[in-house]
């Protein structure tokens, strides 16, 4: 009992001892904290600034703009600038002087502007100016995109990975157009080299919508290094369908383009309108950057406040033929092609050759008679000339279109009753035949796409649909401004003077005439005011247009094509703005109007019978096989295939794309790839053209929504 006794003591001391510890260790705990926090807490709170930032905001990416046939027209490219850490703790410097050659020689390669030796100056001088405070070294290859980056990270001393070599990246976003200078002014820009906002077109107009809403996140600095924690996710912006059809627009371009060269002119204007819709298909503004260069500098198609010249007699005539003031077969004198009328001198373009004599008021038009359509005008409204000014208006041509592109102009026509002290003898007949007024070139193709379209007006429109996280948020309807412009003897009565303009053996649009579509539409050759030396003639001053639409029978799509300042030839709407008329009439009557008549494809017995089928999805592919009579083995079950290839036939098969997981977009074409990557809700960013050859995020990988994927097609 003695024994238990003395073990119970010697328990309860030890018990005793563990408390007096804790008991110590609690109070010294308790010390410490009082004193962290009252004693010291102003210290360690403002340390704690230092290395904590909250409230940083986290950029949304940017929605994309899409043409018609939604290709990428503008798309935020992620790009990278790489940095060197030689304070990383696992860099050490025989490392870096073993592998620094063969590096050296890999970026060379890559980068073949700076030599092997270069590069190996560069990165060695990092070394030497190394220090605990600079971290950041930048590696000289300018920014590079993800696969870049991926083979960088691959090269000699680099892939031993970020602590052991230092090597890090910065992520930008840029800003960037797949298809270069097509429809680029109408697209737009934004400001600065990254993405900071909307400066002109649907970039700025729609601003707002793709700019997405921030995030918000939290930034902490641990040895040297920034991390940053999401707090709020930012929500990606919309993406914009716009109207411009990528093929109608490459024809307007290239066919515009080759005549400015050929023409050496300052600057023209092509716009091609979808009649029933409005929708505008393709719309190109070229200007002479230097000599022998142009590109998209300006949006002279909304913009431009110029005279539009003859275009702008349809209007009169319209005008007069509607009042009942003028019928088609009213007889007038245009005697020599000079008149002189209030001390100042009209003439006809064939003055030289003794003008057209007696005419009548359809011919006037045909043949674009100054003198014939003034003395009409002037016979019919001489005395009361607001009354024709009010049939302009009636016409839509002073109303506010209310346009998509920010910056867009509205015409300017004077009425005398509003502006009497600037309305002079003079001033009718002049504005007449176009002179006197300023009128953008969209207003002009809009009344003249009226006319194809019975009479009625619709609005120009440059965007479809606005989509939210791939679905349909906005959809734009078709905007009709009039009903009914004119008559519909008036109309009929216009119709027939645009086809003879064209058609007729003299008219001044013969050039436009072609043997595959018909054509109407009126020539313009327009003076261009020098300011205080007035009127000038010669090359340099002209502004030569056509506007029209075909088929002529069946209206489907309206053009205009305006010129300015040829230094080469004689000035002619007919010649000049016609032939481009033409071409892009022909060539989009056989891509897209005549698409039912295939041409028929002759046995070749160098070229293979089977041509190579990119995968994707398989409606086109199949339609295009069976179209050219191919033979092929369909073991398809799904939507997307795989396409091979063989002597005789392709063989078509299900290309398994997993819910959930990162499609493999590889062998596909560009449009295919971004549909299927949207559909899984990530966004795509394209480099290079043909076929997907390489993709930036594994194929099955788990999806992040809204992740960019960079696509590279060869």
């Amino acid at each position: 009992m003695v024994k238990s006794s003395g073990n119970n003591k010697k328990i309860q001391r030890n018990y005793f001892l563990i408390a007096l510890i804790f008991g110590a260790v609690i109070i010294a705990i308790v010390v410490q904290a009082i004193k962290v926090s009252f004693i010291e807490g102003d210290f360690w709170r403002e340390l704690g600034n230092k290395t904590i930032q909250s409230g940083i905001p986290i950029q949304a990416t940017r929605g994309n703009i899409y043409s018609s046939n939604k290709e990428l027209m503008a798309t935020s490219e992620f790009r990278y600038r790489l940095y060197l850490d030689f304070w990383a703790e696992g860099v050490k410097e025989d490392t870096l002087r073993k592998y620094i050659k063969p590096l050296s020689v890999e970026l060379n390669k890559m980068f073949p502007g700076k030599s092997a030796a270069a590069f190996e100056a560069h990165i060695m001088k990092g070394w030497r100016l190394r220090s605990p405070r600079n971290r950041e070294y930048r590696l000289d290859i300018g920014e590079v995109n993800y696969l870049q980056m991926k083979a960088i990270r691959k090269m000699p001393y680099f892939r031993k990975g970020q602590n052991k070599s230092g090597l890090y990246a910065r992520s930008l976003v840029k800003r960037t157009k797949p298809y270069g200078s097509l429809a680029s002014r109408t697209i737009g820009d934004i400001y600065g080299e990254f993405d900071k906002g909307g400066k002109n077109g649907l970039e700025l107009a729609y601003d707002s919508l793709l700019a997405g809403r921030p995030g918000v996140g939290t930034r902490q600095r641990i040895q040297g290094r920034s991390i940053q924690v999401t707090d709020i996710s930012p929500v990606p912006g919309c993406d914009i369908i716009s109207t411009i059809d990528i093929n109608m627009q490459d024809i307007t371009e290239k066919a515009l383009l080759e005549k400015l060269k050929e023409l050496d002119a300052e600057s023209g204007t092509a716009v091609l309108m979808e009649v029933k819709t409005g929708e505008i298909k393709a719309i190109t503004n070229m200007g002479r950057i230097r000599e022998g260069v142009w590109g998209e500098t300006k949006n002279y198609a909304v913009s431009d406040l110029s005279e539009p010249g003859s275009t702008f007699k349809v209007a009169s005539m319209m005008v007069a033929l509607d009042d009942g003031l003028v019928r088609p077969s009213d007889p007038v004198d245009v005697n020599n092609g000079v008149f002189e009328y209030a001390g100042s001198t009209l003439r006809d373009h064939n003055a030289n050759r003794g003008g057209y004599g007696m005419i009548n008021a359809a011919k006037s038009i045909w043949f674009s008679s100054n003198i014939g359509v003034a003395k009409l005008i002037l016979k019919s409204y001489g005395d009361n000339p607001g009354k024709y000014v009010d049939g302009l208006y009636r016409l839509g041509f002073n109303q506010d279109l209310h346009l998509d592109i920010p910056g867009y102009g509205i015409a300017r026509i004077r009425h005398p009753e509003i502006s009497p002290n600037t309305w002079y003898k003079t001033t009718l007949p002049w504005m007449s035949f176009g002179y006197e007024t300023q009128i953008p070139p969209i207003y002009t193709l809009t009344f003249f796409n009226a006319i194809a379209n019975n009479g009625t007006m619709v609005k120009p429109i440059f965007v479809k649909e606005i989509k939210e996280d791939d679905r349909v948020k906005e959809k734009k309807e078709k905007v009709v401004l009039k009903e009914h412009i004119c008559s519909d003897l008036a109309l009929q009565h216009i119709r027939e003077m645009l086809d003879s303009v064209v058609n007729h053996p003299k008219g001044t649009g013969k050039p436009a005439r072609s043997d595959l579509v018909r054509i109407s539409g009126k020539t313009g050759t327009a003076q261009l005011s020098q300011g205080a030396a007035g009127y000038k003639a010669g090359g340099l001053s002209h502004q030569v247009s056509f506007c029209g639409y075909f088929p002529s029978n069946d209206p489907q799509y309206s053009c205009i094509v305006v010129i300015r300042k040829p230094r080469n030839g004689n000035a002619s709407g007919g010649y000049m703005s016609g032939r481009v008329f033409k071409r892009i009439a022909e060539e989009v009557f056989v891509r897209s109007i005549a698409t039912s008549h295939l041409l028929t494809a002759y046995n070749d017995t160098v070229i293979s019978k089977t041509p190579r089928v990119k995968s994707g999805l398989s409606e086109n592919s199949e339609y295009a096989l069976k179209k050219l009579d191919v033979k092929y083995t369909d073991n398809r079950k799904d939507k997307w295939m795989s396409a091979l290839s063989t002597d005789d036939r392709v063989l078509l098969s299900d290309r398994q794309m997993p819910d959930n997981l990162v499609p493999n977009v590889v062998g596909m074409g560009a449009k295919d790839a971004v549909y299927a990557l949207e559909c899984a809700g990530l966004r795509a960013s394209l480099t290079g053209q043909g076929t997907v050859v390489a993709q930036s995020v594994a194929a099955r990988s788990r999806i992040e929504r809204g992740r960019t994927v960079l696509i590279q097609l060869k």
